[in-house]
């Protein structure tokens, strides 16, 4: 079977990576979560993983996708680091910007350095790095953050797409460019695997960066029921007021799967949900129906 073959929400929450640190920051539940969606994924065998963050390089009014060779980025915590350095997949990244422009959405195409997309690398964020971590990505590549320098002989996982929405477009689009994320997998031949990153309510605690509202419950719970109900793209309908007071970052790209699941009908499994902290994660496996 080629074309999508796995989907996951994955939380981006970096304390969790077990190499920054031991307790997972209370989060440990969302970590054992997190290893297995790595085992399934792997199960799975995708040979291409699209990656949507809300933390990378974004453009007002598009959805922007990594037009680059590699992506290498840092995450520090606590005296820790890890480092990351990943092969971005051109052909996929080229279908599925030619896809989703044939559908009617802005996209944008980002480099940076070289004008040749070989010598052009992009900065990673927590949103791609963490889940990639524990989606084959996990070890330390000190010393590898030059695109342009040595590298390992060989990725320690698949290549990767990297796309990142503009909140300014309808969530529509958001619809529509899963869509373009489906059919672009399904053209292109290989296995491929979609990972919404997402973390959820920012807003749990008074004394976190965005204060406390009590809408960040009732909004993480609307939430995980969605997709424990096999149906993330009711989400679309979450009213405005409360996705603001509650300072979630996971609509746009759960909407992007919800898009997914429209050409490739999937089951998914909510394997946790926590939030130990000022902010809420929600680990969900999705796998093609039949």
């Amino acid at each position: 079977m080629a074309g999508l073959v796995f989907a996951a929400v994955a939380p981006h929450g970096f304390p969790i990576i077990p190499e920054l640190s031991e307790d997972a920051e209370g989060a440990l539940a969302t970590r054992a979560a997190m290893q297995e969606l790595g085992r399934r994924c792997a199960a799975a065998r995708p040979e291409v993983l699209v990656v949507a963050t809300p933390h990378g390089v974004r453009v007002d009014g598009t959805i922007c996708l990594a037009n680059v060779a590699r992506g290498a980025g840092t995450l520090r915590w606590h005296g820790r680091q890890v480092e990351m350095n990943v092969p971005v997949d051109g052909r996929l990244t080229d279908s599925i910007a030619a896809t989703a422009r044939e559908m009617g959405l802005p996209i944008a195409l980002a480099g940076f350095a070289g004008n040749r997309r070989d010598q052009s690398v992009i900065p990673l964020d927590w949103g791609t790095i963490t889940p990639l971590w524990f989606l084959g990505h996990d070890r330390n590549l000190a010393g590898y953050g030059d695109v342009l320098a040595p590298r390992p002989e060989e990725d320690s996982g698949p290549p990767v797409v990297i796309a990142t929405p503009s909140r300014a477009l309808p969530r529509a689009a958001m619809v529509t460019f899963g869509e373009a994320i489906a059919e672009a997998a399904a053209r292109d031949g290989r296995r491929v695997a979609f990972i919404a990153s997402c973390d959820w309510a920012h807003t749990h605690r008074a004394d976190g960066p965005y204060g406390f509202h009590p809408d960040a419950a009732v909004v993480d719970e609307l939430v995980v029921a969605a997709l424990r109900d096999n149906d993330p793209g009711r989400l679309i309908d979450l009213p405005e007021e409360q996705v603001a007071n509650a300072a979630i970052d996971g609509l746009w790209q759960t909407l992007m799967l919800a898009g997914a699941m429209r050409r490739v009908p999937m089951r998914g499994e909510v394997l946790s949900y926590e939030a130990p902290s000022y902010y809420g994660m929600i680990v969900a496996a999705f796998t093609p129906a039949g």
